[in-house]
Parts: C-alpha cells; structure tokens; sequence
C-alpha cells in the first residue's frame, strides 16, 4: 500500500501552515464584500483580513465589530477565509473587539491580527485573552494569531514573539516601522528600491523571516504603496520571496492580489520535478532515489512536498499523476 507523503515524511511534528501567500485588506463593509465576492471570481488563493484598526471610525468601534461578524456569519462568505485585525493593546477597545469577534464569529475567523505591540509580553496578554474569550464561548479550534512587527520593541522579542501559541504568522509593517525612527530612515524607503536596500530595514526583514521559519510561522511582507501599477507590486513581491524569503504578502487594493500570488507562487517546472521526485519515492517506499542525475531522500521529499502544497494553494496546475496520488 502507497505511504502518503504526511505520513511518511514527519514525525509528529509541527507541519508548517499551509495558508494563501496574499492576505487583502478591507476596511468597510462595502470593500469587505467585495473582496468575498473576489474569492468567488479569481479563486480562493487569497485571505481576506476585515480592519477594525484603520477601518473603525473614532467611537464607532463596537458597531464596526460587529458589522464584521454580520458579514462573516453571512452567506457572502462562502470560503472561510477571512480574519480580522484588531485595536492594538494601548486602545481601549482592543478587548471589545475580542468579545465581539470571537464571541459571534469564533468559528469562522481565519485568525486575529495584533498591531503594534512594543513588547514581547504585550502580545501574550492579547493571546492569552483571545485564548480566554474562545474558551468561555466554548470554541475548541486553536484561532490562529498573526503578529505585527512594526515597532523597535517587537523587533527586539521577534524571536520570544515567534515562539508564542497559536501563532501563525509574523507580520512585517514597514510604514510604522520607518515612522519610528525619527527621520533616520528616509520617506523613500517605504517604497522600493529604498525598502529593500536601507541597511536597517534589510535588517529587520531578515530578522523577522529568520525568526518565523525557526518557529514554525509564516512570514509576511508589508504592503506595496503604488496601488494600481501591478507589475511594481509584482516586483515587490518577488523580491520579497526570493530576496528575503517572506512567504506571504498583504494587498491593499485588489488589483494588487493576482500580482502577489503569481511572483509568489512556485515555478510550474519546479511543481512538475516535485510530483515526478515524489511519485518515484513513494514507489521506493521512501528510501533514496536517483532523479536527472541527482540523489534525493527524505531531505529534498519535504521539501518539493511543500512545493506541491503551495502549487495547490496558489492555483499552479499539478500532473495529473501526483494530484491523483496526493491530493
């Protein structure tokens, strides 16, 4: 009997997350409609991440809250995959917005997002609450918490940051991060070339990336500021993934998502090696094989596995022969 690649290549450990490489964000009930009903057209290679932190107006906090879970629990979200992004910890809503998203969508939400903590401890009372608020609603699901790193304090407990539960990405914000240098850090660098080559924000993104693979998290790269010149967010996200190796992207207009998910999405010849490397080990029950003149073994196997969850998540056709067998 064929041994399935999950089951032959892992040990029980903790499996990467497999999540859309473009999370697009929405602020409003009108654009968060009309993002669901792009998952409907263009496919669902996309999250959606509905804004109570830029989307809610001054005092209208809880209304906004609440407009999001009325939207997610309504038939327009036919994917479940959408989450939202809450009032950081210094805003006297944020625990509002948790009462009221996962008390009536905690079933549904794609994650939480948490902004602008300063500090390693910030985000584990955040955590901690959303861990509270689920369990009194009686909500089994881990809720999946993705992290911003947008201040001098997060960058510093990035590591301690990754390492926290339910977590399941790191979030770099490249606006706010420049902001906090006091002019240091010029204006051009929050777009590209500048965001990418500035000796600090190199830094940082490597940092981050670097701390998210050690732990098991995806790492996402921050948003392209030109929003309707696709091939300059194409060339962002590029860069992005093979400079840096962020694995994820935020769009912040939907011409943006299709250009993330293509420079984000794995080589079709690359897809096709991966079906044709894991179809000949499964054959060899695992052991090592030789492909085109090289050695592969359980090493490379996870490796073009992923490869082949990825093609899958972000719509790259699969031979016909490995989707059979593995999917």
């Amino acid at each position: 009997m064929s041994i399935h690649p999950k089951d032959a290549l892992f040990g029980g450990e903790k499996s990467f997350p497999l999540i859309p490489t473009c999370e697009h964000f929405a602020g409003s009930e009108k654009l968060i409609l009309k993002a669901l009903s792009l998952q409907d057209t263009i496919g669902a290679v996309f999250d959606i991440t509905c804004d109570c932190e830029d989307g809610a107006a001054a005092g209208q906090e809880r209304e906004h809250a609440e407009m999001i879970v009325r939207v997610l629990n309504s038939d327009a979200n036919k994917h479940n995959m959408a989450g939202a992004r809450i009032h950081d910890y210094t805003h006297a809503a944020w625990k509002q917005d948790v009462d009221i998203l996962v008390g009536g969508a905690g079933k549904l939400l794609a994650y939480i997002t948490i902004p602008k903590s300063t500090k390693v401890a910030q985000a584990a009372e955040m955590i901690a609450y959303i861990q509270k608020i689920a369990k009194f609603h009686g909500i089994e699901r881990e809720i999946p918490v993705h992290v911003l790193i947008e201040t001098h304090g997060a960058l510093h407990d990035v590591y301690q940051i990754a390492g926290l539960p339910w977590l399941q990405v790191l979030d770099f914000g490249l606006m706010d991060f420049v902001s906090a240098h006091n002019g240091a850090i010029p204006a051009s660098a929050m777009r590209s070339p500048g965001q990418f080559e500035h000796r600090l924000l190199a830094r940082a993104k490597a940092n981050v990336v670097a701390a998210a693979l050690a732990h098991g998290v995806v790492p996402a790269h921050n948003v392209t500021l030109d929003l309707k010149n696709a091939e300059t967010t194409f060339s962002d996200a590029s860069r992005a993934r093979n400079e840096f190796g962020f694995m994820r992207m935020w769009s912040i207009y939907p011409t943006q998502i299709q250009a993330i998910v293509d420079a984000m999405k794995p080589d079709y010849s690359e897809v096709a090696d991966a079906a044709n490397i894991l179809l000949a080990a499964q054959q060899a029950d695992w052991g090592p094989i030789q492909y085109d003149g090289e050695l592969h073994d359980r090493a490379t196997y996870r490796y073009f596995w992923e490869v082949l969850q990825k093609a899958r998540l972000t719509g790259v056709e699969i031979p016909e022969q490995a989707a059979t067998a593995f999917f």
